[in-house]
């Protein structure tokens, strides 16, 4: 008898709207990447595979945590997928808010802050980042030669992507 998997609950559809046509694509190309066994489904197995491959190894209770996020049945589909990137958009703050708590490292406004004004506030103020967390931050929008974070690239390829 063959093992067939369930499926996903069926997402809405006008996910679809949300994204252009090239976002989409973006999207699917990393669906695929994460669906290592290519069936058109990201469970259990793709997600620790994935994992393991950026050299994590997460408990079989995280990974089911993750599954539960998308309120499957153990699988996630395209449309899933999709619509669990649109409403993690939707959710995430407005361009304009976290420009403003750049600003406010910012006297001049001149979309620079010093690197190390940085990562001393960063991880030393509220939820607080680790150094590697903050060295993951600088590679988005590099420091410069003159130790500057270019805190508006980094805003822009947050919100919209490279």
């Amino acid at each position: 008898m063959r093992n067939k998997k369930k499926r996903a609950v069926r997402a809405n559809s006008n996910v679809f709207a949300m994204f252009d046509q090239r976002q989409i694509g973006e999207f699917k190309e990393a669906f695929s990447m994460i669906d290592h066994d290519q069936d058109g489904f990201i469970d259990k197995d793709d997600l620790k595979d994935m994992l393991a491959s950026l050299g994590l190894n997460p408990s079989d209770q995280y990974i089911d945590e993750m599954i539960a996020d998308a309120k499957g049945n153990g699988t996630i589909n395209f449309t899933v997928f999709l619509t669990l990137f649109g409403e993690r958009l939707i959710e995430s703050d407005p361009e304009n808010e976290i420009m403003q708590a750049f600003e406010a490292f910012d006297d001049k406004k001149t979309g620079y802050i010093d690197a190390d004004v940085m990562r001393e506030a960063l991880t030393s103020m509220g939820e607080r980042f680790k150094d590697d967390e903050v060295d993951t931050m600088f590679r988005g929008a590099p420091v410069d030669h003159q130790n500057r974070f270019n805190y508006r690239e980094w805003v822009r390829v947050l919100k919209h992507g490279e």
